[in-house]
């Protein structure tokens, strides 16, 4: 029992039928995921690597500043996210034409076998310092960028898991909802939802950066095998409809 309740909660929350409750649970914990990726990349790196506002921001100031190389920095990231958004629309999108099970929890293996790369050899290329920075901004943003993607698709933009300035932007809107009495009625369960994203983020951040601290890059595995057991079922799912496809033509 413990074993199908584990395979039907995989598919459930990375599967192709969706439900609202399973895109909520996905949601948070992928931001938690997001809040630890962000803020041990930080101490790895010293850049942040998930919200692009901030990012370009910073290439504006770099710029005039004549710090070139640093803006050089910034546009791969903002090129990375781009380029991860694209692939992970894609393979919704070719997953979504053959009728797969896997439509969504694609996307989140790949994520997982690049944090995995990331956890297993980041502290041998790190003496590498110009092309180690960069690299692992670009991969680090490439994976959020797939992450971001993925769960928003998934969710019919309702969710967002790589940066918490709409998250919060949207908590203020329904807070005022709340304190003004002649507005229309907040919604409650959204507000409970932003809330806990806003929160996965924090203590993902949290559990990051102290990961980093005392594990090094290897805190980024147990991240990786996480996505990997909530992603698997669902491929696994495509891969016997494919072998029994196969057995009836023969």
């Amino acid at each position: 029992m413990p074993i199908n309740y584990s395979l039907n909660y995989s598919r459930r929350l990375t599967g192709r039928a969706r439900t609202q409750p399973a895109n909520r649970q996905l949601g948070c914990m992928l931001a938690f995921i997001a809040g630890a990726v962000n803020a041990g990349g930080f101490l790895a790196v010293q850049h942040y690597t998930s919200h692009m506002t901030g990012i370009v921001s910073a290439m504006a100031d770099q710029l005039a500043l004549g710090m070139y190389s640093l803006v050089l920095v910034g546009f791969s990231a903002l090129v990375s996210f781009l380029l991860g958004a694209t692939l992970s629309t894609l393979m919704v999108r070719h997953s979504r034409q053959r009728n797969l099970h896997s439509e969504y929890a694609l996307p989140l293996l790949v994520e997982a076998g690049l944090l995995l790369c990331f956890g297993l050899l980041g502290s041998q290329i790190s003496g590498f310092n110009g092309f180690y920075v960069s690299a692992t901004v670009m991969l680090l943003s490439f994976i959020m960028g797939l992450q971001n993607a993925v769960i928003t698709k998934l969710s019919n933009a309702e969710i967002r898991t790589t940066h918490i300035t709409g998250v919060i932007t949207d908590i203020g809107i329904e807070l005022g909802k709340l304190l003004c009495p002649d507005a229309k009625a907040p919604d409650r369960a959204r507000l409970r939802l932003l809330a806990m994203l806003a929160l996965c983020f924090f203590v993902g951040g949290v559990t990051g950066a102290l990961g980093f601290k005392h594990l090094g890059y290897s805190a980024t595995v147990p991240l990786a095998v996480t996505l990997m057991g909530l992603s698997i079922i669902p491929i696994a799912d495509d891969l016997l409809d494919y072998l029994r496809q196969r057995s009836r033509r023969r």
